[in-house]
C-alpha cells in the first residue's frame, strides 16, 4: 500500500486542521492506521491509532480529547482531526499502516510496515 499524507499548514493556536492519509494499492480497511509526529530536534512520537478492526483506538495523553482519528473506507482515506491546537503540536506528521492482530493498536513506530511522506503542521502562538 502507498500512503499520501496531506492537510498540514500554518494555523494559530486554538485553531483546527484535518490531516488526510490517502491510501492506494490496497484497501485501507485491511490495515490498522496510526499517526506519528516529529518535532524539530526530537524523536518521532506516537499520536493516535486505530486497529484493523476499526473499533479500538488510542491517543497519546497530550492530544486526548483534542484529536480524533478516523477512516473513510469509501474514500480509502484515514484522517486526523486536530482541534484546539497548541504550539507544542508543531511537527511533521506521518501516517502509517500496519497488519498486526485484528484488534492490535500499534503504539510504536516499529509496529508499522508502511509510511507516508509526512505533512508539516505549524501552530503559531
Amino acid at each position: 500500500v502507498q500512503l499520501q499524507a496531506s492537510g498540514g499548514g500554518l494555523v494559530q493556536a486554538g485553531g483546527s486542521l484535518r490531516l488526510s492519509c490517502a491510501a492506494s494499492g490496497r484497501t485501507i480497511s485491511s490495515y490498522g492506521m496510526g499517526w506519528f509526529r516529529q518535532a524539530p530536534g526530537k524523536e518521532r512520537e506516537f499520536v493516535a491509532a486505530f486497529s484493523r478492526s476499526g473499533d479500538s483506538t488510542s491517543y497519546t495523553d497530550s492530544v486526548n480529547g483534542r484529536f480524533t482519528i478516523s477512516r473513510d473506507n469509501a474514500k480509502n482515506t484515514a484522517y486526523l482531526q486536530m482541534n484546539s491546537l497548541k504550539s507544542e503540536d508543531t511537527a511533521v506528521y506521518y501516517c502509517a499502516a500496519q497488519m498486526r492482530g485484528w484488534r492490535t493498536v500499534g503504539l510504536r513506530s516499529d509496529e508499522y510496515d508502511y509510511w507516508g511522506q509526512g505533512t508539516l503542521v505549524t501552530v503559531s502562538s
